[in-house]
């Protein structure tokens, strides 16, 4: 029995299996795996963060009001001092203040004209503040299938390389660069989606609180208008 003992120990270690711990990838590492495709899709992220960035400081510029400035340009008005009311609009130069500028300049002409006036000078400061926004929305979508191009480059190259294999064993080391790069690319493409899409609606959302102030000043403007002498 000790014998047995002695035997089963000094054999025993050509079986036991070595146990190697794998460091986790980094993130850049498994970037490098996307091959091309992951350059794109920085390349996209770069230029959205620029137009998140770009326009949320434009959007933050345009909702700054003086609370007070309309009631200076209705104490203006009321005491003739039109050239003092355009002078401060001219100063204030928000997207309010354009609008009530072009009103101001068509004061004595027919309201309906003055309301065309300022509703055109609206719309062309809308289409200021939207500045880009198409653009950040064809990101979000776009990246993800980009990401996916990526997902069937990879799996393209996993069968040439099994198709491509003479001694008719596929190893798994052959395979995994492609592996590698149908997955990480997907992960890739959904990631700078995913943010893209909460980056776009966010900015929506800013100009659509812009948008009712505009309305609201517009309103503001045309009462002081039809206000009795």
């Amino acid at each position: 029995m000790l014998l047995q003992i002695i035997d089963t120990a000094a054999v025993a270690p050509e079986y036991v299996a070595e146990v190697i711990e794998q460091e986790p990838i980094s993130l850049w590492t498994m970037a490098q795996y996307g091959g091309w495709i992951m350059i794109v899709l920085a390349v996209l992220l770069a230029c959205a963060i620029w137009i998140f960035v770009e326009r949320l400081v434009v959007l933050h510029k345009a909702q700054k009001e003086d609370k007070s400035f309309m009631d200076r340009i209705k104490d203006y008005i009321h005491d003739g001092k039109i050239d003092s009311a355009l002078n401060l609009c001219h100063q204030t130069n928000t997207p309010s203040s354009r609008m009530v500028e072009k009103g101001i300049t068509r004061i004595g002409r027919p309201m309906s004209d003055v309301m065309v006036a300022i509703e055109n000078v609206g719309n062309l400061e809308v289409a200021i503040l939207e500045k880009n926004l198409g653009i950040l929305a064809t990101i979000a979508s776009g990246a993800p299938m980009i990401g996916f191009l990526g997902t069937v480059i990879g799996m393209v190259n996993v069968f040439y390389n099994m198709a491509g294999s003479n001694s008719g064993v596929i190893e798994l080391s052959t395979l995994s660069e492609g592996m590698y790069q149908a997955m990480v690319t997907t992960i890739g493409g959904l990631i700078v989606g995913i943010l893209c899409i909460f980056a776009y609606n966010l900015l929506v959302a800013r100009v659509d609180r812009v948008v009712r102030q505009l309305e609201a000043r517009t309103m503001d403007f045309l009462d002081l208008l039809n206000e009795p002498a």
